[in-house]
């Protein structure tokens, strides 16, 4: 829901990922096959509404009372509501219907969407430019910003809803933090065991609430039907005509209906393009329109309800009912960014932008659901650590806004170098259209950044700590990459000088490499120490294309001569890879291989941090740590824990 003045050939060439690993991210030609959702419209949409608006289906609890009681409270009178609601019906067209479904959600990489995907699209589609720098900069800046706001969605959806508790009964109040986090943790608890049967009910559930939605804004509707007219745009104008000022502050509450918007490219994937759009322009946007529009009316009448007009909309006896199934719904609403953060995270990894970390499918035939432990408990003590310290919806609103619009301004100027390089629109268009989205965007962005003493500060904080770590990853590998092929040897020199001369033994040597050239570390160490080669031995190096799903040639094979083989084997950055499984059925590296009879060698190099011309000293040491503690090789690519080698060296940076 996705940075690096770092290494810009980590995406514009051939390079390795994992400084300690074999993978390289390569460049793919246009025309892949698509792997796009398969099943029937109807079903797709479901569960469309069920995973991907589960974000914005949940705004409505606080959107509009935060417009009214924020930070930049406003007079609950007829030209206040009207110009506040214009705002929102305005909002949610122009960024989620014209800019996502309309437009961005084409710009799909191989079926999959989302910042990580377009960045990738882009990047293999030009290739290297002057601005490539730039690029990749806003697209990891984007995914550094996504994890604050699955930080934060979790801690406010929870909130806002369990807080509908205290309308039921005001004694209840001091009951609202303990049952918030014993659902938050429950929540994180349970993704280890994946979401599949829980993923079942999450339709169903959605349909019903977005049911209730609509059913409780059109009953409210009832008493004041003009009320529909906030379509006309003139009310919007209106209001900032009334109040500048204020008109500009209650952006960054409006922009509130419009939180999980990414959502929808980003889950683009597991439901396609034509099933999100016809979950939202039939279902999601109506329902939601008519209960922001059942709020306004039920405040033209009672200006007290302010304090909670999604609950109070509904008679005595549905409020408990109603805070329950809210409940469920922000339950669902915080799976689907958990998820997301979980998916985000894998593509980082694959793409280069991260160290190996443990990654489990939770399911054998939904390859999307990953469980990644690290993640899953650091965002739990996240957002336990913020409901605490912000308590109240209302303060969490103040911090929720700015990541949100920080991803949407730069996904409208990714979406310009995408009009005007990818799909090559008139300039003029493409220009106006650029234009307009970032200038929208920018004041939704503007506005929300005068709350960040408010609580706007946390989302940043944590951008900035993951675009460190995202930078320092990749300028690390780049720096490693220069010290290490210093020292690199050729491939014919090394079997002219070894092949014959060297005692052989029976059986298959893999060495794992970071490059398809050279001799890989862990073979010149063994050389020079074991002073022994196997009689077939083949250096294979993982390279990961620029698309979520490879079709192509998966394994290529060269034969360097003497009982040398060079593999390459190629996936999609969604892909994982079962390197066992994998080689073994290949017949191409001088026979079959039995499994039984190979050993997997590896290189692992321990950094030494210097003052040599690279990083400073404090991103060395934290580079260092990195690889000190990415997961094994052994794990990432399935490989027999008893059939590997591991060969390290000290190496300065």
């Amino acid at each position: 829901m996705r940075p690096r003045a770092m290494s810009e050939d980590a995406l514009f060439h051939s390079v390795p990922s994992p400084v300690n690993s074999s993978t390289s991210v390569e460049p793919l030609p246009a025309g892949d096959a698509c792997h796009g959702p398969k099943g029937k419209l109807s079903v797709l949409a479901i569960g469309a509404l069920g995973v991907v608006f589960g974000d914005i289906g949940t705004s409505p609890l606080y959107a509009l009372k935060e417009s009214f009681v924020g930070h930049h409270p406003l007079t609950v009178d007829q030209a206040h509501i009207y110009g506040v609601l214009s705002l929102i019906f305005w909002t949610m067209t122009l960024i989620v219907t014209v800019k996502y479904v309309l437009i961005v959600m084409r710009a799909d990489n191989d079926g999959e969407g989302g910042s990580m995907a377009l960045l990738a699209l882009i990047a293999r589609t030009v290739g290297e430019r002057p601005w490539s720098p730039m690029l990749i900069t806003l697209g990891v800046l984007a995914t550094a910003l996504f994890y604050g706001d699955a930080i934060i969605t979790p801690a406010i959806s929870v909130l806002s809803a369990v807080e509908g508790l205290t309308i039921v009964e005001a004694r209840l109040t001091p009951m609202v933090l303990p049952i918030v986090i014993a659902i938050l943790v429950g929540l994180f608890v349970i993704q280890k065991h994946g979401t599949a049967r829980v993923g079942a009910l999450f339709g169903p559930i959605m349909i019903v609430y977005f049911l209730v939605l609509a059913l409780l804004g059109a009953s409210s509707i009832t008493a004041h039907p003009e009320i529909i007219g906030v379509v006309n745009p003139y009310w919007a104008f209106h209001f900032f005509a009334l109040d500048p000022k204020l008109a500009f502050l209650a952006l960054g509450s409006v922009v509130l209906a419009v939180t999980g918007a990414e959502a929808l490219y980003a889950d683009m994937g597991h439901f396609g393009r034509k099933a999100i759009s016809v979950s939202w322009l039939y279902a999601a946007f109506p329902c939601l329109m008519l209960n922001y529009m059942g709020q306004g009316a039920l405040l033209l009448d009672n200006p007290a309800a302010v304090e909670s007009p999604f609950f109070l909309m509904a008679p005595d006896w549905a409020r408990l009912p109603l805070v329950i199934l809210a409940t469920m719904a922000t339950i669902i609403a915080s799976q689907a960014v958990i998820s997301g953060a979980f998916s985000v995270t894998q593509q980082a990894v694959q793409l280069g932008f991260l160290p190996r970390l443990k990654i489990t499918h939770t399911s054998a035939d939904a390859a999307g659901q990953i469980y990644v432990p690290l993640v899953n408990w650091a965002l739990l003590v996240l957002v336990i650590l913020l409901t605490l310290g912000f308590k109240s919806s209302s303060n969490l609103a103040a911090a929720y806004g700015i990541a949100v619009t920080g991803t949407m301004v730069i996904t409208a100027c990714m979406l310009g170098i995408l009009t005007f390089t990818v799909w090559r629109w008139h300039p003029l268009v493409a220009g106006l259209v650029t234009g307009l989205f970032v200038v929208i965007d920018g004041l939704y962005f503007a506005s929300n950044a005068t709350k960040i003493p408010d609580g706007g500060w946390f989302p940043l904080l944590v951008a900035a700590i993951a675009f460190t770590l995202l930078t320092t990853w990749s300028t690390g590998r780049k720096i490693m990459r220069r010290y290490l092929q210093v020292g690199a040897m050729d491939l014919g020199l090394f079997i002219q000088s070894t092949g014959k001369s060297m005692k052989r033994v029976p059986g298959v040597s893999i060495f794992l490499s970071s490059t398809d050239e050279g001799v890989p570390p862990a073979l010149l160490h063994n050389v020079k120490h074991n002073k022994v080669l196997h009689e077939r031995v083949i250096i294979l190096t993982v390279m990961t294309k620029r698309v979520p799903h490879y079709v192509e040639e998966r394994v290529s094979v060269e034969d360097a001569g003497e009982g040398f083989f060079r593999a390459r084997v190629r996936h999609g950055f969604m892909e994982e890879v079962n390197l066992p499984e994998i080689i073994c059925s290949e017949r191409r590296c001088g026979g079959a291989i039995s499994p039984m009879e190979t050993s997997y060698f590896l290189s692992r190099q321990t950094l030494i941090a210097s003052s040599r011309p690279g990083m400073a000293i404090w991103r060395e040491k934290l580079f260092a740590w990195m690889i000190r503690n990415a997961e094994s090789p052994m794990a990432y690519f399935k490989l027999p824990t008893n059939r590997v080698v591991e060969l390290g060296s000290q190496v300065e940076i």
